[in-house]
């Protein structure tokens, strides 16, 4: 019965899949738009023809197309570079309204993998060919997706992992709350502390898959303590050094959740790759970070959203003091020209409407061309890889298509009509 069962849902994901996708095989295929999308220029080009061959771009705008090349005619959209977002929770549905808190004592990992084929599906098919999925609940469910993905037995975008969060006791990334003896993690699962336990955190994420590392530095708006300010500080420097330094020796870059001025010089003092929100930036964090090359990863659409109903008090009261401070920060950064990457947060908010970012960091001071370079060229440099982002030849076909300009209305970004990774069309 059980391998009936198995049988029939491979079936039924390999058919759905079949469905979703186009696929090239060997085929030449040549992609023509009115417009491209200069990533590293930040400038829309006139005509554009790309020659995709094997899953990687062959040439742009050759002189000659390949005879025999299938043809994909975009007419009057613009051609862009995949979508990067660097700050996902991929398997996460935080925004359901059940109450997440005893999500861990009555669903499994196996829970969120399923759903996460769901969401997967959701976040390519809104342009984003490339994702870091910075955090699950213990089990390793975005690992699984990540390998499904690569295998080819489910859509989706590229994920980046980071396994479970590396968090103090008690700290933002703690399931806290829960009477001693009731869901006690250590550092298999991420909670960790003293230099001992998050290394040993660290190699544990690594040893099972994770393609970054993900500490929780700082409080946050949904951290249990009632007593801490918001975005205090929660690992120490030496605590913050040894992750890095630990996550550096396995070739893994560090991505810090940090709200609070405090932790965040702490974490870029520490060497972390990303500063993930960043709401409280002083003329020094900004300093830091310009200095070591430190990214700022912001969340604008979700501080635009609001609250349930029944939020506790106290974080309403958070929150609030955060929103117009991220703003500020966000601006205070962009004007010192530090290194800023989109990360949408997707996943506490529903998946596919990663796109929204965009008209959000607009609405707060980002330029147009700017927002969509954190999301290709800077994303890209971000997550350390040099084969997507921009559209040139032997890069790879990652390519998406929204109608009109969106230098002229950055909105368009919230309605891609073409999405190919790799040299498969998922979307047409």
């Amino acid at each position: 019965m059980t391998h009936d069962y198995t049988r029939a849902l491979a079936l039924m994901l390999a058919a759905a899949f079949s469905l979703t996708c186009l696929p090239a095989g060997a085929e030449t295929l040549v992609v023509t738009a009115d417009r491209m999308f200069d990533a590293r220029a930040g400038k829309v080009t006139g005509p554009v023809r790309v020659v995709v061959r094997d899953g990687l771009i062959e040439a742009v705008n050759p002189a000659e197309l390949p005879a025999a090349a299938r043809r994909v005619e975009l007419g009057d959209h613009t051609l862009m570079p995949g979508l990067l977002d660097m700050h996902t929770h991929i398997n996460g549905d935080w925004f359901t309204g059940d109450d997440w808190v005893t999500i861990p004592v009555h669903e499994t990992a196996a829970d969120w993998g399923i759903r996460g084929v769901v969401y997967a599906e959701r976040t390519l098919l809104a342009g984003f060919t490339t994702v870091r999925d910075v955090g699950a609940l213990p089990g390793f469910p975005d690992i699984a997706l990540m390998r499904a993905i690569d295998r080819g037995f489910v859509p989706g975008p590229d994920i980046w992992p980071a396994g479970h969060f590396i968090s103090t006791t008690g700290g933002h990334c703690d399931i806290t709350g829960f009477a001693p003896g009731i869901q006690e993690l250590g550092p298999k699962q991420g909670i960790a502390d003293g230099v001992d336990e998050v290394i040993k955190a660290v190699r544990y994420q690594a040893k099972h898959g994770a393609r970054l590392i993900k500490v929780c530095a700082t409080g946050g708006v949904f951290s249990f303590s009632q007593n801490a300010p918001v975005g205090a500080q929660q690992y120490s420097l030496e605590e913050l050094q040894a992750i890095v330094q630990e996550a550096g020796r396995l070739g893994l870059k560090v991505a810090a959740h940090a709200h609070g001025t405090e932790g965040i010089n702490a974490a870029v003092r520490a060497g972390v790759a990303s500063i993930d929100h960043g709401s409280i930036l002083s003329d020094e964090s900004v300093e830091l970070m310009k200095e070591r090359g430190t990214y700022l990863v912001p969340n604008l659409y979700l501080r635009q959203l609001t609250l349930p109903p029944d939020t506790p008090p106290a974080t309403l009261a958070k929150s609030n003091y955060l929103k117009p401070r991220i703003t500020e920060s966000l601006q205070k950064a962009y004007r010192a020209g530090v290194n800023m990457a989109l990360g949408t947060d997707a996943g506490v908010f529903e998946h596919g409407l990663n796109g929204r970012e965009f008209a959000a960091l607009v609405a707060n001071g980002i330029p147009e061309a700017h927002a969509l370079k954190m999301a290709t060229v800077f994303a890209a440099d971000l997550l350390g890889v040099d084969d997507r982002g921009v559209i040139e030849p032997d890069k790879r076909a990652d390519l998406i298509a929204v109608p009109g300009n969106p230098l002229e209305n950055i909105s368009v970004m919230e309605d891609v009509r073409f999405v190919m990774k790799a040299g498969l069309v998922y979307k047409d």
